[in-house]
């Protein structure tokens, strides 16, 4: 006897342009999601580029290297294997000055070694959004060594109390990322970014740089800050961003959700905003880089959309390597993926830096 089987129809839709879409399936006990993303190289930004953009930057970049390197040393940690590594503080033309642990090898030749510059995901207090001397020791020490700077986002004291960090979260940083968006003179990344310019600038003057590679890394809000990097400076070879932020904030008017952190969704004046917000948006510093750039999008990811991610890098113009996870949220899986997100993920951007650093 033949038995009839009725297929089971979970998604049935046609696109006629580009999308993304989250399926959950869930039972009494426990759930699972998977993402997909329709044409995404079809994704262009949800706000027009400036037509001064470039004019703004370059008078910011003029203001910032009018000014004069001033290095101030505040600790030294101790020498361990041949490496130091000291916490320092750069003078620049926003806000507050640049802090972090810078690290090298103590007997490096002249023009020998490579920069990696590593940056922060978003908050205050928490153990990731602070520099330590761990960090950019790891990347100093990483092939036939680097110069590395763990900067911290907001120009903030490194080591200090976990009361420090609180009262800062609490207060002047309070939703930072929501400061000043109504004026591209006063919004906060604007600051970010300055200071993110003036440490590759420290950089870059070490005689110890070999002239070619700077490679810039980190997640989300970091994961952001790098994609800014290759946009604001040329210089930059390669980037590492994991689930990166600050990316088509204008994504919203296209029926999209907007990156993190969502401004434009927050409310407030959009006259303003759409007169400060593009300047700051990686959709729009991309544009013309030439940057290599490995990037891990999320399929699933709700803080940093996928459709965000690809409307800034199809912007870029270097070379381009896509790690589109369908099981990815914002943060990194804990669940029964870890194990192959480990093995296949983290494992090809972990072999991409090592590559780079030989």
């Amino acid at each position: 006897m033949k038995h009839s089987v009725t297929p089971l129809i979970v998604f049935d839709e046609k696109f006629t342009g580009p999308s993304s879409g989250i399926i959950e399936a869930s039972t009494n006990s426990t759930s699972a999601s998977t993402g997909f993303i329709v044409e995404p190289e079809k994704i262009h930004p949800g706000t027009s580029r400036p037509k001064d953009f470039d004019q703004f930057w370059k008078k910011e970049k003029e203001k910032l290297r009018s000014l004069s390197i001033e290095v101030k040393t505040i600790s030294k940690v101790e020498i361990s294997n041949g490496f130091s590594c000291v916490d320092l503080e750069i003078n620049c033309s926003g806000p507050k000055p640049v802090r972090g642990y810078f690290a090298k090898p103590v007997s490096a030749r002249r023009k020998s070694l490579p920069i990696v510059l590593s940056l922060h995901a978003a908050g205050v207090k928490g153990s990731w959004c602070r520099s330590k001397p761990e960090t950019a020791l790891q990347y100093a020490q990483m092939e036939k060594g680097a110069l590395c700077f763990d900067l911290n986002a907001h120009g903030m004291l490194n080591g200090q109390s976990n009361e420090y960090y609180s009262n800062l979260e609490n207060g002047a940083l309070k939703d930072y990322y929501f400061q000043g968006m109504e004026n591209r003179n006063d919004f906060y990344f604007h600051g970010m970014y300055l200071r993110l310019m003036r440490t590759l600038d420290f950089l870059t003057s070490q005689p110890e740089w070999d002239g070619k590679r700077i490679l810039v890394i980190d997640e989300s809000q970091g994961g952001g800050q790098a994609l800014a990097a290759a946009g604001l400076d040329k210089r930059v070879g390669a980037v590492v961003a994991t689930v990166p932020a600050m990316c088509d904030w204008g994504g919203t008017f296209k029926g999209f959700k907007g990156g993190w952190p969502q401004p434009f969704e927050h409310g407030g004046d959009q006259e303003n905003q759409l007169a400060t917000l593009p300047y700051f948006d990686n959709a729009h510093l991309l544009k013309n880089s030439k940057a290599t750039i490995l990037v891990e999008i999320g399929l699933i990811d709700v803080t940093c959309p996928s459709t965000s991610v690809y409307a800034a890098i199809n912007q870029a113009k270097g070379k381009k390597i896509i790690l589109a996870v369908p099981y990815r949220p914002h943060h990194a899986p804990s669940n029964y993926q870890k194990e192959t997100w480990e093995n296949t993920i983290y494992k090809h951007k972990e072999n991409f830096i090592r590559k780079y650093l030989k």
